[in-house]
């Protein structure tokens, strides 16, 4: 072999072993997707939502655009059908979601503890649960579906509020059609409480609102105000805390193993950001220090009645045949440790 060939062959050798060593790069750069489909019911500025769009942009800006997440809103994914965000996730519909429990609870019934009426009495109780065992074994029950759950979120204590009239004791619901989001749970609760339960998505709840086909719905005050609700003949809130809604920040599974070891890290402290900034937008306004958000409820002509402790135990007990029937599906020892970790508060 002459000595020109010699050097063509080193060439081309080294060329080879270039794109070798290149290659593991190249193909990790092509498997990201163009787009990754984050999910969420509402939009903003209520605090769920804006949770969402300020995890996309996080891991957006974080990676320098390499993760391009975007956000689609009210639940546009899945036909604005919030509680089958977890389905189209397994399926490959939808990357990242952030979801409430109430919404993953028809699928998954241990989510369903948070929709236990008058379980957690406040904001202590419920931070005791989501930071606690109750909230590690919940995320190992997720995890078994096919996802990767990052961060615990809140889009908060749940309110009713009515076209017709005051609600201070359970005989005030009788009769009136109550809209609820999803779980059987909530059928069960304002059937006790002598209402008539009306199940429907977010997406049809204001027309519904407006027309009169339900008197009232239950839902926490930022959403109250952020969709004008006082706008739709709710002219009647009050203030039970009768349960909480969680927000959960999570990834589809083979998603997620599709990331390197340091954009796993990106997304899940991006997560645990957006997640602590949501928890922070959705008590705005309702704490003892800032009462702005009833400010803006009296601005706008909304009779409110916040009931004292003695007042939310005539609910309690009106509905405790249902929180004894809903322990025993849920798991008796989860709703234990729950029980257990809000009485160590006290």
């Amino acid at each position: 072999m002459t000595v020109a060939a010699n050097r063509r062959t080193f060439l081309l050798g080294s060329a080879g072993l270039a794109a070798g060593l290149a290659a593991p790069w190249v193909s990790r750069a092509q498997a990201l997707k163009s787009e990754y489909k984050l999910s969420v019911v509402g939009n903003r500025p209520i605090p769920l939502s804006e949770g969402a769009f300020q995890w996309a942009e996080l891991i957006t800006e974080r990676t320098q655009g390499r993760i391009n997440v975007k956000v689609y809103p009210g639940s546009q994914l899945v036909g604005g059908d919030q509680t089958r965000e977890l389905l189209a996730m397994r399926q490959g519909v939808i990357d990242f979601t952030v979801s409430s429990t109430i919404n993953l609870s028809p699928q998954i019934r241990e989510m369903t503890l948070f929709s236990m009426p008058f379980l957690m009495p406040g904001h202590r109780a419920f931070d005791a649960l989501i930071q606690g065992e109750v909230g590690r074994d919940l995320f190992a029950v997720l995890a078994r579906r096919d996802v990767v759950p990052l961060a615990w979120g809140e889009n908060g204590f749940r309110e009713i509020s009515n076209s017709r009239r005051p609600i201070r004791v359970p005989d005030d619901l009788k009769g009136m059609k109550i809209r609820f989001a999803a779980g059987a749970i909530f059928a069960d609760i304002y059937t006790a409480l002598g209402a008539n339960p009306v199940q429907m998505t977010f997406a049809d709840l204001q027309p519904a609102l407006s027309t009169g086909a339900v008197d009232g719905q239950e839902n926490p005050i930022n959403l109250f105000l952020a969709f004008k609700m006082d706008t739709l003949a709710q002219k009647h809130l009050t203030v039970w805390n009768y349960c909480a809604d969680a927000g959960i920040f999570h990834v589809a599974k083979g998603v997620w193993e599709s990331f390197s070891k340091a954009d796993q890290e990106i997304i899940a402290e991006s997560a645990k950001e957006a997640a602590k900034r949501q928890i922070a937008a959705a008590r705005k306004g309702i704490g003892e220090g800032d009462r702005s958000s009833f400010d803006e409820l009296a601005r706008r002509g909304v009779a409110v009645v916040e009931l004292s402790d003695a007042e939310k135990q005539a609910f309690a007990r009106a509905t405790r045949p249902v929180f004894d029937k809903w322990a025993g599906q849920i798991g008796a020892e989860l709703v234990r440790k729950a029980e257990a970790a809000i009485k160590a508060l006290a």
